[in-house]
């Protein structure tokens, strides 16, 4: 048997495999295919102050070992998210992290501050992979100083004892530095990492596949990068803990994300073809960590560091370093 306990912050889980936000919604359709409360726990889609219809249809596309995604974070609102989906959760009994978003550091705040007195929330993940209205559609994540703003907001309205995770996203150039600035905003932890932009053309039609032109890729296509995110940040902010994410599909891709330096692991594209997907890789994940003889989880956490330099090599423009 395995400990499979881990920490995010000062929470602590029974189990590291977690849902990820848009892909479950509130976890009650996967609740007919597996017991939610057994795993880690359940990442909302993101939240945000008012309903949202989302961008265009068609809204999905399938790609190589992946798909874009382009729903435009489509929901119904904070007021009725609490009433329904944060009620049905804690009914259930199921561990909660809130995944919330904004168009302003204003209202990022006034979603955290709504969220400050309801129970079952277990920690707050601030989606910044969104445009800020206020600053000509820059994408906070993409930026350390909107980062660090939206993260701050959330922060000084979200209670001291609930941990705040900043989710990234891959689209920038210094990865590292979005992820420093956000934990010295007050961020407890990271989730790692948001989809990364794509598109695709319909060679019939010969236009854009997705309504909404643009799209996020995700599935098994970004795992290497998402590994080499956790694996970056960790070497940089190796007391900073990392949800972390990309193409998981089976307990060996989880193990890969623990052996970088990620806390726990969330499962997103995996279940819409196998709804099961996050506890059968969270029994993967166990009965891999006893064949390496972990006994622990926390063991294997950054284990694939130990003995290497702190620092990514870097690139080397020949056909052999590519």
């Amino acid at each position: 048997m395995v400990d499979m306990t881990t920490s995010l912050g000062v929470a602590q889980f029974d189990a590291p495999v977690f849902t990820a936000s848009g892909c479950a919604a509130a976890g009650r359709e996967l609740d007919g295919f597996f017991d939610i409360t057994t795993i880690g726990g359940i990442v909302t889609k993101s939240i945000m102050a008012k309903p949202r219809s989302g961008r265009p249809t068609p809204r999905m596309a399938e790609t190589p070992s992946g798909m874009l995604n382009s729903i435009g974070l489509q929901g119904p609102g904070i007021e009725a998210f609490i009433e329904h989906d944060l009620a049905w959760l804690r009914a259930r009994g199921a561990r909660v992290i809130v995944s919330i978003a904004g168009g302003t550091v204003e209202e990022y705040a006034a979603v955290a501050s709504r969220l400050r007195h309801q129970g079952g929330i277990d920690a707050i993940e601030v989606n910044i992979s969104c445009p800020n209205v206020e600053s000509r559609g820059l994408v906070f994540a993409c930026d350390p100083t909107a980062a660090a703003g939206a993260v701050l907001a959330v922060r000084r309205n979200t209670n001291s004892s609930v941990p705040v995770l900043a989710k990234l996203s891959p689209d920038v150039t210094d990865l590292v530095e979005i992820a420093s600035s956000v934990v010295r905003a007050g961020a407890d932890g990271l989730a790692m990492i948001n989809t990364t932009l794509g598109v695709v053309i319909d060679t019939d039609t010969m236009r854009p596949a997705l309504g909404g032109i643009t799209g996020g890729l995700s599935g098994p296509a970004i795992r290497p990068m998402a590994v080499r995110a956790v694996w970056q940040v960790h070497a940089a902010l190796p007391e900073v803990p990392i949800l972390g994410m990309g193409g998981i599909r089976s307990g060996l891709d989880a193990l890969q994300f623990i052996l970088a330096g990620a806390a726990a692991v969330s499962v997103g594209t995996a279940v819409f073809n196998d709804p099961s997907a996050p506890a059968r890789v969270q029994a993967e994940l166990a009965a891999a960590l006893a064949e390496r003889g972990f006994d622990r989880l926390v063991d294997a956490i950054g284990y694939a560091h130990r003995g290497l330099p702190h620092r990514m090599p870097p690139p080397v423009d020949t056909p052999e370093g590519r």
